[in-house]
């Protein structure tokens, strides 16, 4: 499957008012995309535009509530309007309620999974005739590693993630079936340092915060841009996360223990936050416009983003390794 290149592309950005879809959209404009971007609140997306009209790159926005299909679908329409077609599509919306499941009323539940698996699968249902029409193209979905592995206090995050999994799964084999070249990514980020911490609504009686270590939104946009030019199955953002993901499936047991013991304490800050305190819950939070959020002093680098991106090189340390640990075993064996 071959992708154009992303000079060669109009990308729409669905959720590029702060975080990772702001620094997404910052990161297609600098290598020469088109760029749609889209979010709730207008003042947001047109300070995103100028910016990037500011280093002679081009952008439009449009103001769309992704819980409401026919809103998606004008995102959609609106890209193709203004330039004509669209090759990626990039899906980043959440919501988040920091709660036990047994505090969660059920009308809370359904608005995250309305927001945060039915306006991927909104998305997805936007993009695609556009996509076909042109012959190829990417859809990326941005999931998390709670897609792979739930966390307390986020019954319904966890729980929208794992449809998101589940949702691209099929709709990338029936693709294959049809011998459509649209390449579907998910994404799944670790913990990462942006504004959601300070948007998301909280029951804790303090403002949450997620399991470190943190990651620089940066990574999760380099891998989404990445996945724009290089068809890309999953691409897991940050060490914690691949060490997750390999723990999860070595024993979810042993993953219940560790949070247990650390994921209660460690996702809620010393800050008091009430309720009813400013979140983006129902109606966008104004000043959260930022691409990083207050974690700044607990982000790591992360060593495995740059091998995914350079699989040669990955592949080239993975044999190196394995060779490594046979000398190691052999050499062991003899004194034995």
């Amino acid at each position: 499957m071959q992708l154009k290149s992303i000079n060669q592309q109009v990308v729409a950005v669905v959720g590029a008012s702060s975080g990772i879809g702001r620094e997404t959209a910052f990161q297609f404009a600098r290598r020469g995309a088109k760029v749609v971007v889209s979010a709730r609140d207008e003042s947001k997306l047109k300070s995103l535009v100028e910016e990037i009209r500011g280093f002679g790159r081009e952008a439009t926005y449009f103001v769309a509530d992704v819980e409401v299909f026919e809103q998606v679908k004008a995102i959609a329409d609106k890209t193709v309007e203004v330039y004509g077609r669209i090759d990626t599509w990039v899906h980043l919306p959440a919501i988040s309620l920091f709660a036990l499941f047994e505090d969660v009323t059920p009308e809370e539940f359904k608005r995250i999974i309305d927001v945060n698996l039915m306006g991927q699968v909104y998305g997805a249902m936007a993009a695609l005739p556009h996509l076909k029409r042109e012959g190829r193209g990417a859809l990326i979905h941005i999931s998390s590693i709670e897609g792979r592995r739930s966390f307390p206090y986020q019954s319904a995050y966890s729980a929208a993630k794992h449809g998101i999994e589940g949702f691209v799964e099929a709709l990338r084999v029936e693709l294959q079936h049809e011998q459509i070249p649209i390449s579907v990514t998910s994404v799944k980020p670790a913990v990462i340092n942006t504004p959601f911490w300070n948007n998301a609504r909280t029951k804790l009686g303090v403002k949450p915060s997620g399991i470190p270590p943190y990651y620089d939104p940066k990574l999760v946009a380099d891998a989404i841009v990445y996945a724009a030019e290089h068809p890309t199955r999953d691409f897991l953002v940050g060490d914690a996360a691949k060490v997750l993901d390999l723990l999860q499936w070595l024993s979810p047991s042993l993953v219940d223990s560790l949070l247990l013991r650390i994921g209660f304490n460690l996702q809620r800050t010393s800050e008091p936050k009430s309720e009813d305190a400013p979140n983006n819950f129902y109606q966008p939070v104004p000043e959260h416009d930022t691409v990083e959020g207050d974690f700044s002093k607990l982000v790591i680098p992360s060593v495995s983003d740059w091998l995914d991106k350079n699989p040669f090189l990955k592949w080239g340390v993975i044999a190196g390794t394995a060779a490594l640990a046979l000398l190691a075993a052999q050499a062991f064996s003899h004194k034995e």
